[in-house]
């Protein structure tokens, strides 16, 4: 099928979908979380997973690797795609984030301007400044079996600016 066949050019559709990825990637009961730099563009001085944007013509497995070896300098094992979630920003474009999770196969990161890497004990990060859907998903990726097929979920915000998170059943 040719691209001009996908019906983009033609749609008068005003939503869009800006794809990311988001990764959690683990040594034993640890995750690795990236304390965002204080002149991060987006969510500087939280705890959150590694990623960002895709690049043209990347697929999401690609990126997720790429975003680990970028912001960590870590190679993983098991990388899996564990959910989908759809995020409405209110805006004309929101994002389509792809959530993964991975097995460290070292401990040993390298530095990076995103901000500072640390291993978080699972049990802790409740207890950290992230961001907030952080610990939301971390919990569901615990109660999901590895075998399961992934999550889908939809976030909005309300009147007040609040995250409302609705996971499909």
């Amino acid at each position: 099928m040719p691209a001009a066949d996908q019906g983009v050019a033609v749609s008068r559709q005003p939503y869009h979908l800006v794809p990311r990825v988001l990764c959690f990637v683990y040594a034993g009961d640890d995750v690795l979380l990236l304390h965002g730099a204080p002149d991060k563009k987006i969510w500087a001085g939280k705890y959150n997973g590694l990623g960002g944007h895709l690049e043209r013509g990347e697929s999401v497995q690609t990126a997720a690797a790429r975003e680990i070896w970028e912001e960590a300098g870590l190679k993983v094992d098991n990388l899996q795609l564990r959910g989908v979630v759809t995020v409405d920003t209110g805006e004309p474009a929101g994002i389509r984030l792809f959530v993964f999770t991975a097995r460290a196969l070292s401990r040993a990161t390298v530095a990076s301007a995103e901000g500072r890497l640390e291993w978080v004990p699972l049990a802790e990060v409740a207890a950290r400044d992230c961001v907030e859907d952080v610990p939301v998903l971390l919990e569901r990726l615990a109660a999901q079996p590895a075998s399961a097929p992934p999550f889908s979920a939809n976030y909005r915000y309300d009147a007040a600016g609040r995250l409302k998170i609705d996971f499909a059943a």
